[in-house]
């Protein structure tokens, strides 16, 4: 039996990574269901992203990894147009699973939950996934080509 009846993470998923893989099957270890929200368009270029792949795209490519990765779990993606989605409303939310670049939200998001007179979730925080050479793996060197999805170099050291 799963710690959690459901838990809940976001993210771009602009290019899959095995950081993303990382946070997701981390959720999934401790729910059978897990609500993602995938950051819309709008969301993304507001807090400064450039995007390789539009929404519809992105939600494809997560749909076909999840099921691949995990086909014996439930999961809902949720369009997030601000930074929490359904994690703020959902009062059967137990818990949010966030890297530790992103754990403060954890707080933030239980405030509001409070003022909504909902429980507080709890936080799980995932440890950023190391690339090869030490530094995080983020979707930013992929498309800079410095790793690849995987985390290796790519940059012919100098």
């Amino acid at each position: 039996m799963s710690k959690f009846s459901l838990v809940a993470m976001g993210g771009t998923f602009d290019i899959i990574h095995k950081g993303h893989l990382t946070l997701l099957s981390s959720a999934f270890d401790i729910s059978d269901k897990v609500i993602i929200g995938l950051t819309s368009d709008e969301l993304a270029k507001k807090k400064g992203k450039i995007l390789l792949h539009e929404y519809e795209k992105r939600l494809e490519n997560l749909s076909v990894e999840l099921l691949k990765k995990y086909p014996s779990t439930s999961f809902q993606i949720s369009k997030l147009n601000n930074d929490f989605g359904p994690a703020v409303l959902e009062k059967e939310v137990q818990a949010l699973v966030v890297s530790d670049e992103t754990s403060n939200q954890g707080n933030i998001l239980n405030k509001l939950r409070s003022e909504k007179k909902l429980p507080p979730v709890e936080i799980i925080t995932v440890p950023m996934f190391l690339a090869k050479d030490g530094k995080r793996i983020s979707t930013t060197r992929i498309k800079n080509s410095e790793i690849d999805i995987e985390g290796n170099s790519l940059s012919i050291d100098k």
